[in-house]
């Protein structure tokens, strides 16, 4: 089997070359790898996003990227977050704080099985620090979280309170929203 290694940063902590094999998806790295279970291998074809990570640009924007039919070498050299790098922790590790999607989610009660929930955290952190840098006007919340979160699948039906809880962390959240249509 081919190796070759990457080196890449996830979570803020850079990761030391490790030798993978060629092929290798991105999930399977993390997961076997890494011990980050967080993203989920939903349908493993790329269409219900439950295990895209949020990968961090140069130009301080960030997108969402599915990490079933991504190769693990696609992400050499780049920065990462996972859902376990979200939420804050102290020293020893321990989350200690949610963010503030994470706990509208719970607020809401946005989940059922919570299989899908990482996929939803991502996307919608994704969203909201777009929305930091560019602000949606009022009229145009609900139509900017439908496309921020459209592609991703819920077997449960649990969309309605996913997008109440965006909604109301993105209406309830100062600079996100403008007045002006």
């Amino acid at each position: 089997m081919d190796m070759q290694p990457i080196s890449l940063t996830v979570n803020g902590n850079a990761r030391e070359p490790v030798k993978v094999p060629l092929g290798l998806m991105m999930i399977d790295f993390l997961h076997e790898y890494l011990g980050l279970t967080g993203s989920r291998l939903g349908c493993g074809q790329g269409l219900c996003h439950a295990c895209v990570v949020i990968v961090d640009k140069p130009d301080g924007t960030s997108e969402e990227m599915r990490t079933c039919i991504t190769g693990a070498h696609y992400f050499d050299g780049k920065k990462i977050r996972t859902v376990e790098g979200l939420a804050k922790r102290n020293e020893q590790g321990e989350a200690v704080e949610l963010s503030p999607i994470q706990q509208k989610f719970l607020e809401h009660f946005s989940f059922q099985c919570g299989y899908c929930t990482p996929g939803f955290v991502n996307a919608a952190t994704v969203l909201l620090e777009r929305l930091k840098r560019e602000p949606v006007a009022k009229a145009k919340v609900e139509e900017t979280i439908t496309a921020a979160l459209n592609d991703h699948i819920c077997r449960c039906t649990g969309y309605v309170r996913y997008y109440e809880a965006v909604k109301d962390l993105v209406l309830t959240t100062p600079g996100l929203v403008k007045d002006a249509t």
